[in-house]
């Protein structure tokens, strides 16, 4: 029986190149997005937003009906704030957490409890290298995947009993349109630190 693959955020770059590649190998690709995707190989997508809790139940009660398994789940869902911490407000910093770190934390929630059951699971969460080292000007992003590494490596431990695995994958830049996707937060242009920003950003 071919191995089922989720994954989150599978219409931006990084998503559909992982879903082109899996599904091109013969598995059986599931993705959610927020969007109406429709991909040009063969995969599965249900629209969900990993910010709604309702929402990716929903999605993952669907696959399990059909499919019986969720063997692989790449937590892929994230997006990025351009700014100095200075200048974030409380609402923007908790966006960020919300997409990019308790959109991992609710997926997996909801997934782990059939791997167990199952007797196999394999869980992949895209980190970052701005989870290894801190990002100026992305300062919350990085926060995000600095908890991504730690939520993972907690997980690891307390799922290995169960013969389910959680790994992180930290990439560095790389060509997809997350950089050109990425926000900028409100007022920077009129701070101290517009200058730099601005040379960062364009690098």
């Amino acid at each position: 029986m071919s191995k089922v693959i989720l994954i989150t955020g599978i219409s931006s770059g990084l998503g559909e190149s992982i879903g082109r590649f899996l599904s091109a190998k013969g598995l059986k690709v599931y993705g959610i997005c927020r969007s109406d995707f429709k991909p040009d190989y063969e995969a599965n997508v249900i629209k969900a937003d990993v910010i709604d809790t309702f929402s990716i139940k929903e999605a993952i009660k669907q696959i399990i009906e059909k499919e019986k398994k969720i063997d692989v789940v790449i937590n892929n869902a994230g997006m990025g704030y351009g700014g100095p911490i200075e200048c974030f407000t409380e609402e923007e910093a908790k966006n960020q957490f919300d997409i990019n770190f308790f959109g991992t934390f609710r997926v997996c929630k909801e997934v782990i409890s059939y791997m167990r059951e199952n007797g196999y699971g394999l869980i992949i969460n895209v980190g970052s290298i701005g989870g290894l080292i801190g990002l100026p000007y992305q300062g919350f992003y990085s926060a995000t995947k600095f908890a991504i590494q730690g939520f993972s490596e907690a997980l690891y431990q307390e799922l290995k009993p169960f013969n389910v695995h959680v790994v992180v994958v930290n990439p560095g830049d790389f060509s997809t349109n997350f950089t050109s996707n990425r926000k900028v937060i409100q007022n920077v242009y009129d701070t101290p630190y517009r200058k730099q920003f601005m040379k960062t950003l364009s690098i």
